[in-house]
Formats: C-alpha cells, structure tokens, sequence
C-alpha cells in the first residue's frame, strides 16, 4: 500500500492492517522454508515495507 493510504487509516484500522500483513508474512515466510515456490519473490520484500510504513504512521500519531 501507498503511504498516504496508510496515512488515511485511524489506529484501530492500521493495527488490523498491520496485523493482516504479518500474518500474510508468516505464511510466504513458510512456504519459502519449506521449498515451495511463490509466485512472486518480490512480495515479502513489499510486505516489509508495508509493515516499515504502518509502524512509521504509527510512531508520528503519538
């Protein structure tokens, strides 16, 4: 997601959205550790990211 999306949330909605992207981390994470290809080696990277920026927002709102 873009920043100024994020930006948008309130801090109940970027915490369900920052849980929903870890869970999905977790899942591509496993799948790596077992050696199942994903479709899309870039989208841990960008989950990252996505976690970086919710936490980012998070640290300005307080």
């Amino acid at each position: 997601m873009k920043f100024k999306e994020l930006s948008n949330l309130n801090n109940e909605e970027l915490n369900k959205k920052l849980e929903e992207v870890k869970i999905e981390l977790i899942k591509l994470n496993s799948q790596v550790a077992t050696g199942i290809t994903i479709k899309s080696p870039g989208q841990i990277k960008q989950l990252k990211k996505t976690i970086a920026k919710i936490k980012t927002i998070q640290k300005q709102n307080e």
